[in-house]
């Protein structure tokens, strides 16, 4: 059990609508539980539980970091928000497009400037794409860290 939640976990990194690094950290602690934190104990499981909090604050902000790297305005990372929440229910295209569509949304209304508010709302996508590497890294790095725990 403890396996298919962290295999889960890895496509939840890819697949934007499943928890991935949540799934990740719950199947190894699950696995360490069972085996009594023998292999596995409370220095790794620590570590493990900062990679987790690290994606989780990397999911929020790097959109925002790339909107503001163009100086998007409040609006524009609100858009970006509003965005993202109901880009979910669009699936993937959705999650692909409601960020960028709602940061340029937003820009344009706060400045009606289309060139900036393009710019603002590709700044956005890209600092998203940038957090989903960033995101596949810490998971990777959290299955390293508990595979070395295991085997160690």
């Amino acid at each position: 059990m403890a396996g298919v939640l962290v295999f889960i976990g890895l496509l939840g990194t890819l697949l934007p609508l499943l928890p991935g690094t949540p799934l990740i950290f719950g199947g190894m602690l699950l696995a360490a539980w069972v085996d009594g934190f023998v292999r596995v104990g409370w220095m790794p499981l620590v570590l493990l539980a900062g990679l987790l909090l690290l994606s989780i604050v990397l999911d929020y902000i790097s959109g925002a970091l790339g909107a503001k790297r163009y100086g998007a305005s409040k609006q524009a990372l609100w858009g970006a928000l509003a965005g993202s929440i109901l880009g979910v229910f669009g699936g993937l295209p959705g999650l692909l497009i409601g960020p960028f569509a709602g940061a340029a949304l937003g820009e344009y209304y706060a400045r009606r400037d289309m060139e900036q508010a393009g710019k603002v709302g590709l700044a956005t996508w890209m600092g998203l794409i940038i957090g989903a590497i960033a995101k596949v890294a810490v998971a990777l790095a959290m299955l390293g860290i508990f595979t070395f725990a295991w085997f160690w």
